[in-house]
């Protein structure tokens, strides 16, 4: 028999038929708005990744996932003019990211989309200004960053030998956009001071050692042929063909590289005298404001100017007065820290990797485990001669997103000489370092299949930030390996860190002072005449590298306050009011603390700020 519903059981029924529909449409609008936005979101970053066969080739191990046909990428070419042409990209960009903002995205998409929206609108503040960067800077330009990634090209096939030569073939035409740049910075008034210029030249001349290159012993030489050997051992290439390759890797260096060099050289002696003398960002129009962005960009702090210098002279201040209490304590303290005494036991650089792996495991997480389980490898070498007067105390190589097992550290010898620098070094590079941070952070995102958008936005303030924090803490684990054999390694260690906090912080505030205030060589000497340093070649040298590469002392240490304020804010969250300051310094905190750092970046602290706001410990 047919039943008939009653009105309520009608009104009921459409109730549920109406939730129904809704919860069917919410998940479709759900998820076709994740699909719109993770779409565009790889499509920015396999833009980005194939813009410089080179940067590709140290991203991705595997091209094939990615369905890219490495052999067809090029060198990057700069044409007239086309510096101007970015503001509008950008704001493409901006716009479509407004769009995917005002969609019902998932918590993980929400957040790369906030995080690219900030990243891109800060990179337009810093394109109003098309002719204020810096690509042929002495200490971290082209000229001498080429040599390096050269050097360390990977070759796992033979296809990566026929590319490394074909980009050798490109590099002229490389070399030429940048002096077509330079020369459209030279219309603009902003080319570079003759000073600055002699260093590039210079630069070019000896990166290129023409005896070298005539007696096949430049490192461009050597170094391709002991990547050629391991080819050979693998069964993988011929004798024959190897040295087949040697000849037309000698002959491109020769005929192409170093005229390349030779080229850019003379172009820029052209230039000369239509810069103006050495001096910071402020002293240019706009420049104060060009200094703002960019300060936000290199750093991913977003406070005010007079905040960040509050959060510096607040920091040199205590590390001042620790300092000086530890010098009453101790008379011997500052004769110590001239002789720089060698307290620590005496180990090689995979010694101290090693040590610091394992000393490290109880304050910050293990690395995500992986499909390929095997052992983590470093290889540990030291720059060649020729590039030790332009390159950092050491660096990181990073591996490709798809296969983090084989990493490289450079150590500079000029700048690692006694035994405490070596140690700490390794561990700005190394463990709790770039290697451990850049391996935990690509695991974590591999295994969550979170889009790789992170790998091709530059949040240099937590990267280096993240390696200070490291290197700082490192001393005291010197601390616990020294102190067995010398009880005074406490004190001793505690007097350097707190120094060396010191003169990142002093250089930090230059670095503003200098580019956003405009101080001047005679201010700088005055201020560091103030503070006990009386040498004026020393300042002169120090106020030279500061205008030359602005921002880069606040990258790493402002970013490293940064994590301190980041860990005090956790404290304040996870720490309950009546509990010591000890149980926001115990392992448990220490090790929640470092895994919401590693699993939420690279990003910028205002928005690991927001995020950390409604973070709970597990």
């Amino acid at each position: 028999m047919k039943r008939i519903l009653s009105f309520k059981q009608w009104a009921v029924t459409l109730i549920l038929f109406a939730g129904f529909c809704a919860a069917t449409l919410f998940g479709y609008v759900h998820i076709h708005a994740d699909a719109e936005f993770e779409a565009f979101a790889e499509d920015f970053f396999l833009q980005e990744i194939q813009a410089n066969p080179i940067h590709f080739h140290y991203s991705v191990d595997d091209p094939s996932i990615y369905h890219i046909d490495e052999a067809g990428l090029k060198m990057p070419v700069y044409h007239d003019g086309e510096a101007g042409n970015d503001i509008y990209a950008l704001s493409l960009i901006s716009e479509k990211l407004a769009k995917y903002s005002g969609m019902n995205l998932s918590d993980s998409n929400r957040y790369l989309c906030d995080l690219m929206s900030s990243y891109i609108d800060t990179v337009r503040r810093t394109a109003a200004y098309p002719y204020f960067s810096e690509p042929l800077s002495p200490s971290s330009g082209a000229p001498s960053e080429l040599p390096i990634l050269l050097a360390e090209y990977r070759f796992d096939t033979v296809e990566d030998v026929e590319m490394y030569l074909s980009i050798l073939t490109q590099i002229p035409d490389y070399f030429d956009g940048l002096i077509v740049y330079e020369r459209e910075k030279s219309s603009a008034g902003l080319f570079m001071s003759d000073s600055t210029a002699r260093k590039v030249i210079r630069q070019c001349s000896n990166l290129m050692d023409r005896t070298q290159l005539e007696n096949n012993t430049h490192f461009l030489e050597t170094t391709f042929t002991k990547r050629l050997q391991v080819l050979v051992d693998q069964g993988l290439l011929t004798e024959d063909a190897s040295l087949s390759y040697q000849y037309d890797n000698n002959r491109l260096l020769t005929t192409v590289v170093a005229p390349a060099y030779d080229h850019l050289a003379d172009e820029l002696t052209l230039l000369m005298g239509s810069g103006r003398d050495t001096c910071g960002l402020a002293h240019r129009e706009g420049g104060s404001e060009y200094y703002e962005a960019l300060l936000c960009l290199q750093t991913g702090s977003y406070r005010d100017i007079s905040d960040i210098k509050k959060l510096l002279y607040s920091d040199l201040t205590a590390n001042y007065d620790t300092l000086r209490r530890l010098f009453e304590s101790d008379a011997t303290l500052r004769d110590k820290m001239i002789s720089e005494p060698a307290l620590l036991p005496e180990m090689t650089p995979e010694e101290i990797l090693s040590y610091l792996e394992v000393s490290i495991q109880q304050v910050y997480p293990s690395i995500p485990v992986d499909t390929d389980s095997s052992r983590i490898n470093c290889t540990v070498k030291y720059v060649d001669d020729s590039l030790e007067p332009y390159t950092a105390p050491a660096f990181y190589m990073t591996p490709p997103i798809d296969n983090v097992l084989n990493n490289t550290i450079y150590i500079n010898a000029l700048d690692t000489s006694d035994d405490l620098s070596l140690f700490t070094t390794l561990a700005h590079e190394g463990y709790p370092g770039h290697l451990y941070q850049t391996v935990y952070s690509q695991r974590f995102r591999n295994r969550s299949d979170i889009t790789p958008l992170c790998n091709v936005l530059y949040y240099g303030g937590y990267i280096e930030g993240w390696a200070m924090y490291a290197e700082l803490s490192s001393y005291d684990y010197a601390i616990e390996l020294a102190s067995k054999d010398y009880p005074e390694a406490a004190n001793y260690y505690l007097a350097c860190r707190l120094d060396r906090q010191i003169q990142l912080c002093r250089y930090s505030l230059l670095d503003i002072a200098i580019h956003h205030d405009g101080a001047t060589l005679e201010d700088v000497c005055e201020i560091l005449a103030s503070l006990g340093s009386t040498n004026t070649e020393t300042a002169a040298a120090i106020y030279e590298y500061i205008a030359e590469e602005p921002c880069n002392y606040p990258k790493y240490y402002l970013g490293y306050l940064e994590i301190m304020e980041l860990k005090k804010q956790a404290a304040k969250i996870w720490c309950n009011d009546d509990q010591t300051s000890d149980a926001c310094e115990s392992s448990d905190f220490l090790y929640w603390f470092h895994r919401f750092i590693l699993e939420n970046g690279p990003a910028d602290f205002r928005t690991l700020a927001t995020l950390l706001s409604s973070a709970a410990i597990d």
